[in-house]
């Protein structure tokens, strides 16, 4: 099996591939606000630039308050079990790519990009497939070693203090960097309303530094999906 780059540009396309990088959303996003200290809690420091429901509070008031919004974060988070919509993808050099998304937990996803692009991304659980029509190759993947693991986690503990590294807000959102233990290349952040703690968008950035966000829209949870769709041994064209 080929050694596994989060990065991988589609010739003839402008495309990189489905959860690879950033810069949405995020780019409107103060700097990074807190680091994580060991014993669970997220650690806080200056309050984002600018008003915000953060101005005004003492460190230990910041850390309580940022440990009970990642409480709630991983409730929803956890809550949802299958999820299917649209996606815009931006990629490092600014093309926009759409196409639909289905998710199921634990690990299985797929990203089918609407023409003229010929691609789908599939996750079973174990493994990640990379199918490019148009090139008439498939590449495989260990899930294990990818960003996408975190994403399609059956449970998740944002309030792990190894596993967020840094908490930024603004007004409407909250991005949350995910440290990526045992993934090979590349960072994620995940980004969710602060109002509601729905994932709205999340952003991968790989070994290189380049930044690819997907942004989600028209999602529905709870969706039945038929199983056949995360096949990467048969891959079953999208309806």
């Amino acid at each position: 099996m080929q050694r596994l780059t989060i990065r991988r540009a589609i010739r003839g396309s402008a495309v990189a591939l489905a959860l690879t990088a950033s810069s949405l959303a995020i780019a409107q996003i103060s700097p990074p606000v807190p680091a994580p200290r060991p014993g669970g809690a997220v650690a806080p420091s200056a309050a984002p630039a600018g008003p915000g429901p953060a101005a005004g509070l003492t460190p230990e008031q910041q850390q309580q308050r940022y440990y009970q919004i990642l409480q709630q974060i991983s409730a929803v988070f956890n809550n949802v079990r299958s999820m299917t919509g649209n996606f815009t993808q931006i990629s490092p050099f600014g093309d926009q790519t759409r196409g639909r998304f289905m998710l199921q937990k634990p690990g299985r996803v797929r990203f089918h990009y609407d023409p003229p692009v010929q691609v789908d991304l599939i996750s079973d659980g174990s493994s990640v497939l990379v199918q490019d029509r148009t090139a008439g190759t498939q590449n495989l993947y260990p899930l294990s070693a990818t960003p996408l693991k975190h994403l399609l986690a059956n449970q998740i503990d944002l309030t792990d203090g190894r596993l967020v590294k840094t908490i930024t807000e603004d007004g409407t959102l909250i991005a949350l960097g995910i440290s990526d233990i045992g993934v090979t290349e590349g960072q994620l952040t995940l980004i969710f309303d602060t109002r509601t703690y729905e994932l709205r968008q999340w952003v991968v950035t790989d070994a290189q530094g380049y930044d690819t966000s997907v942004q989600i829209s028209n999602v529905q949870n709870g969706t039945a999906i038929d199983p056949a769709y995360f096949s990467v041994a048969r891959v079953v064209p999208m309806q």
